[in-house]
């Protein structure tokens, strides 16, 4: 997963790249990353919490107790539902697109100087709204398989995707401009969450029963689980909207920003958060689904270890290296020097909470794991209320790089109340070692920051940063100074997690 992963955000990165050097950071790019906002929140609201926080546990406790038939049933009757549902909403949102956009996506340029760009947002959404049912279905089929400890349709689908959106940018808007990537995100949607992952399945083996039979017991528990997920405005699946929302009241550009910036960090975020998340799912899963109550904790406990170990220093490095990273990625073409400081500024605060996103991944994923969704949705909601007032504090002190600040603050927040409500849930989380470790990866970092800065010095000194080959040349040399750093100061206090973590690349790369 993790190398799965790797590759989508790396490709994910060569399509911001390609975006970037096409068309720069400009409002044209403001409006295709606003488009996503009406689509997005539309999955989010429908669908999203049924997938990862209820479906899989509860498929998979049949599973494992025999009970497959019923597992499949439950499956189909799911499918045929919200399939129906998000259909509809799709055509309501297709016919009332305009309103829709006022309210909920880009209010700020529902004015007459933003006429044409608001017309364009609308153009866009109606093109992306589809794939919402494409992504649904997808992630319904690829459930099923991760219950079998079958990964590769999870790590293919972003893959493709991002080759479709790829696809739209080098082919499709030669003719079709800005609206090439809309259409190349439905492209990469229906191929890499419909045709490769019903691929996989009927490779697996699947059974499905046509049926809306709602009184169920098995769909009225994923029911029961997925509706404080589909109803709460948990922070995880509401904050990137959000911020899009504030960012059309700042400036033309301050969508753009936010967006390459937030890509940039979803890179480490999705390599090591979000393959730690999934792949640890269904073993929290088995757990809970026999009582095995001390594994349930023991993992939690190691798997938050091990993500605060490598995220931490990840927050850190990202913060400080900042402007040389955003240098390095995207300045090309359009994409001019005068550029960067808006997208480095929106990428050092959005930074500083990746260890806390990580946090969640995992702790979240010990809920779901027991079939609570209740808890993590109720903590999302609660910090959510202080997430959107402080959006709007932080945007009037410090532009759009205070909503990348608002996001970090929140989600320190909410990773520390799912710690506390868990810890309570389980009795103890063996807090003792987790605090233990936290100050290990603390002095390591601590150390290792030191390191980035004097190489930050010195390469001011010696090379030519303000130019794109310098900027990579930093960021390489950084990069590998500040691992074999940190690695050895880990090593030097002692950490079990950076042993483990070197045990299992070691065993992995062997074979």
């Amino acid at each position: 997963m993790m190398i799965a992963i790797l590759l989508s955000r790396l490709l994910g990165l060569i399509r911001e790249m390609l975006i970037a050097r096409q068309f720069g950071l400009t409002p044209l790019v403001s409006a295709y990353t606003v488009s996503f906002n009406l689509p997005d929140l539309l999955y989010f609201f429908l669908s999203s919490g049924a997938l990862s926080g209820a479906f899989i546990p509860v498929f998979t406790e049949r599973l494992h107790t025999g009970r497959q038939r019923e597992a499949w049933e439950i499956f189909s009757i799911i499918a045929c539902f919200m399939g129906l549902v998000l259909t509809g909403a799709i055509v309501l949102s297709e016919v009332f697109t305009v309103p829709l956009v006022v309210s909920l996506a880009a209010p700020g340029y529902a004015t007459p100087e933003h006429k044409d760009l608001f017309a364009l947002i609308v153009y866009l959404t109606r093109i992306i709204l589809p794939c919402q049912l494409f992504f649904f279905l997808g992630g319904l089929m690829m459930g099923t398989l991760e219950s079998r400890q079958d990964f590769r349709a999870r790590a293919a689908g972003p893959v493709i995707y991002n080759l479709g959106i790829i696809f739209g940018i080098l082919v499709l808007s030669r003719w079709m401009g800005i609206a090439g990537l809309a259409w190349g995100a439905m492209l990469g949607a229906f191929t890499g969450n419909i045709a490769y992952t019903f691929y996989r399945m009927r490779r697996a083996g699947y059974e499905f029963y046509p049926s809306l039979n709602l009184r169920h017991p098995g769909v009225k528990k994923v029911g029961a689980l997925a509706l404080p997920v589909i109803l709460g405005l948990s922070l995880p699946q509401i904050d990137v909207i959000v911020n899009r929302w504030f960012a059309t009241f700042v400036s033309d550009i301050a969508p753009a920003a936010l967006n390459y910036a937030n890509r940039l960090m979803q890179v480490p975020l999705g390599v090591f958060a979000q393959a730690a998340g999934t792949a640890i799912l269904p073993t929290l899963s088995a757990y809970a689904a026999k009582s095995a109550i001390d594994d349930l904790r023991t993992g939690v406990s190691f798997g938050l270890r091990v993500i605060l170990a490598i995220n931490i220093p990840a927050s850190i490095f990202m913060a400080v290296m900042a402007d040389p990273i955003v240098r390095t990625v995207y300045m090309s073409g359009e994409f001019t020097a005068a550029k960067v400081g808006a997208t480095a500024v929106a990428l050092k605060w959005y930074s500083v909470g990746i260890f806390a996103w990580a946090g969640q991944a995992i702790v979240a994923r010990g809920f779901f794991a027991m079939q609570d969704t209740l808890t993590p949705v109720v903590l999302g909601s609660l910090v959510t209320l202080v997430f959107i007032p402080l959006n709007y504090l932080l945007m009037h002190m410090m532009g759009h790089g205070g909503l990348a600040l608002a996001t970090s603050i929140a989600a320190t927040l909410h990773l520390l109340a799912l710690i506390y409500f868990i810890r309570r849930r389980l009795r103890v989380i063996e807090g003792g070692r987790i605090l233990a470790s936290l100050w290990k990866i603390l002095l390591a970092s601590g150390v290792m920051t030191a390191a980035l800065y004097l190489i930050r010095s010195e390469s001011a000194r010696l090379l030519e940063i303000e130019s794109r080959r310098g900027a990579v040349i930093e960021v390489l040399i950084s990069l590998v100074v500040a691992s074999v750093v940190y690695a050895l100061a880990l090593r030097a206090v002692g950490s079990e997690e950076i042993d483990f973590v070197w045990r299992v690349m070691r065993e992995r790369f062997s074979r």
